[in-house]
């Protein structure tokens, strides 16, 4: 069992949290929560030992074995994908070569009765009793059994890492963790760079075979499938939630009422008895009360009520101008790299004011049409763009066009126009850019938060045919709701790219397969689709083909 007590971590003045003590248990499945900024990383890197608090300890068994997943990590650009999993039995093959380049000693020497020799054959047997206590594993195996399950192919484990990008090196960090069989795996924004089929795995993981976990998460399905306990990090304190994230919700909206309840009846204590003191503080008859009620409020501890509810923060698009009838039309189209056929002779009619989704497994062609919309690839067919379509886009490279030697600010202070330039704070505040993080140098920002700063830019954009792929990626899931509501609002065309369930219910009216080398139009909502499909889950329909 590990035991964080009395935790507090303190900078330049400013207290993060305080007081802050739980325990977590074998088969504990928490989920770390609060809104950015409040810590919840932070408390992350001391249970991982990477930060020391400023007061309090975490303490748990000698033997007992952490592993910690960044948000951001490097690994090293000389070695395989194999070679850089294998990492994860240093520890042990070190062990192995160490008792073996021991008894090598043991063999060549004639000392035998010397203090050396008797100090060789200790080690020797202290190692052996440590090394054959652990579970005999074919290394080669359990390595090929975890990279499959994370979405490498095999031809992959030979090539160098310096040959992924970030996300699939976070993968081989993932791997390295779990063929470690640590007590207790810390995981900061896992699923961001995993697709359908490895968050599924990681889920499966994570429930059935790991001893304890705790995670930071924007993604609420992966939360809700995974926890059974929440921890809130508010206000410089922690709320413990034997719950999970959906049962959270629901008993964190109660007691931020009561809180509420309790901090307005106070608030009426304290003007009734400042209006006393106000009108008899010059009457001698009544000097004693008002003294009294003087002290009283002095004395009062003012009720807290948790993070102020910004949730009814609105947000829109700049208003879309006016376009053709069809935006989106193709006939016949087709698309092949090689032998490769992602689709072929799809047609395809999106009217002016639908918001499309684009569904079905990784690698069939979704993200490739959009690219032919945008004009960036050759097709054969016909693609036509209607009158005065007028395209905001957004994908993974967007954030590589912004200005890097602007601030945050800055950057969203040279394209916001009218109302929305009273309201820049705020909209900064929703995409996690509050207080000193506006002020930020683009160059310094993470590839996430570069991303999130592109689509703030997008909502300020005069566009009429808005087209997202992936949009969601680097969202919390307040964030996410604010996106959601802008789009349901936006009065021109929208085709999304997602594997989001929640994201696209409620928004997307029209839904176009991929899969089989086709394009099929079905114009339902996503929950209508699915329940058709007699599924529940995207993960389904893309694992279906």
């Amino acid at each position: 069992m590990l035991s964080a007590d009395g935790l507090e971590v303190s900078f330049s003045g400013t207290t993060l949290f305080e007081g802050v003590s739980f325990n977590v248990n074998e088969k504990d499945r928490i989920a770390l929560m609060g809104k950015n900024g409040a810590g919840k990383s932070t408390l992350l890197k001391i249970i991982a030992g990477v930060q020391q608090p400023s007061k309090g300890k975490v303490s748990f068994p000698k033997d007992y074995k952490v592993a910690y997943l960044p948000q951001h990590l490097l690994t090293e650009d000389n070695l395989s994908v194999f070679q850089e999993t294998a990492k994860a039995f240093a520890l042990v093959m070190g062990m192995k070569e160490r008792i073996e380049a021991l008894n090598k000693q043991l063999e060549t020497r004639t000392d035998y009765e010397s203090e050396a020799y008797y100090a060789i054959i200790e080690e020797v047997s202290e190692l052996s009793e440590q090394y054959y206590s652990i579970e005999e594993i074919n290394y080669d195996a359990a390595i090929e059994q975890a990279l499959l399950g994370l979405g490498f192919e095999r031809e992959d484990f030979t090539r160098p890492t310096k040959e992924f990008s970030g996300g699939w090196r976070m993968r081989i960090e993932l791997a390295k963790i779990i063929l470690q069989q640590p007590d207790l795996i810390l995981l900061d924004e896992p699923t961001n760079h995993l697709d359908i089929d490895s968050i599924d795995w990681l889920e499966s993981f994570l429930t059935n075979e790991a001893k304890a976990v705790i995670v930071i998460s924007h993604d609420r399905a992966f939360v809700d499938n995974i926890t059974n306990r929440t921890i809130e990090v508010t206000m410089g304190k922690i709320y413990d939630y034997k719950a999970s994230f959906t049962a959270y919700q629901q008993l964190r909206l109660e007691r931020r009422q009561q809180q509420q309840k309790a901090f307005d009846e106070q608030q009426k204590i304290i003007a009734d008895n400042q209006a006393f003191i106000d009108r008899f503080k010059g009457t001698y008859s009544k000097t004693h009360q008002v003294q009294s009620r003087v002290k009283m409020l002095e004395k009062l501890k003012i009720v807290e009520v948790d993070e102020v509810d910004t949730s009814s923060l609105k947000l829109r698009f700049a208003p879309a101008p006016r376009s053709g009838k069809y935006p989106v039309i193709t006939d016949g189209l087709s698309k092949s790299f090689g032998a490769n056929v992602l689709f072929q002779n799809a047609a395809l009619t999106i009217k002016q004011g639908e918001k499309v989704a684009f569904v079905g497994k990784n690698g069939a062609g979704k993200s490739t049409l959009l690219k032919a919309i945008m004009g960036e690839i050759d097709y054969e067919g016909q693609l036509t763009l209607g009158h005065n379509a007028l395209i905001g886009y957004f994908a993974q490279d967007q954030a590589s066009q912004l200005d890097e030697g602007l601030s945050v600010f800055q950057t969203i202070d040279d394209v916001a126009v009218g109302d929305m330039r009273n309201k820049i704070r705020d909209l900064l505040g929703a995409f996690m850019f509050g207080g000193e993080l506006s002020e930020k140098k683009v160059k310094v920002l993470s590839g996430g938060e570069k991303t999130r700063l592109a689509m703030i830019k997008l909502l300020l954009e005069p566009v009429n045919l808005l087209i997202l792929d992936e949009p969601t990626n680097h969202l919390d899931m307040r964030s996410k709701d604010i996106l959601k509501e802008a789009l349901v609002q936006f009065d021109g065309t929208v085709i999304l790219v997602s594997h989001d369930r929640d994201f696209l219910t409620g928004l997307a009216d029209k839904v176009f397969e991929f899969g089989n080398k086709r394009i099929v139009e079905h114009p339902e909502s996503i929950a209508e689709f699915l329940r058709n499909k007699k599924l529940d889950s995207l993960k389904k329909l893309e694992r279906k083909e």
